[in-house]
């Protein structure tokens, strides 16, 4: 699906989304932080450290900071890999899949305001 916007309308649009989640009680998540929850739950699984930090072009350390904050939040959980110890996966969890999922309705919502 594809919508035809000029730039002041999608800037307008982020602008409407992101002041709904600082009024919400929503997790106050970075924009490097939402980048990587976002790519854990819409690519495709198994995420490792090693992975999403090539993926998103980052540090490994940076995504651990970041992975840190979000498994406070319960966003998402990590688990060695029982095949390569060295390996840490990155999962899902329920209470993510819920941000996720209402943060994507909170866009729809807010696209649906803005003026044609």
């Amino acid at each position: 699906m594809s919508i035809a916007m000029r730039p002041s309308q999608a800037l307008r649009l982020w602008q409407q989304v992101m002041l709904s989640q600082v009024r919400e009680d929503a997790p106050d998540l970075t924009m490097r932080q939402t980048a990587i929850l976002f790519t854990i739950y819409l690519d495709p699984p198994p995420h490792t450290v090693r992975g999403l930090a090539a993926r998103l072009n980052v540090t490994k350390p940076v995504i651990t900071r970041a992975l840190d904050t979000m498994g406070a939040l319960k966003l998402v959980s990590r688990h060695r890999d029982e095949l390569d110890k060295r390996n840490v996966l990155i999962k899902r969890t329920v209470e993510g899949a819920l941000f996720v999922e209402r943060f994507g309705d909170g866009i729809i919502a807010k696209a649906h305001e803005l003026p044609i």
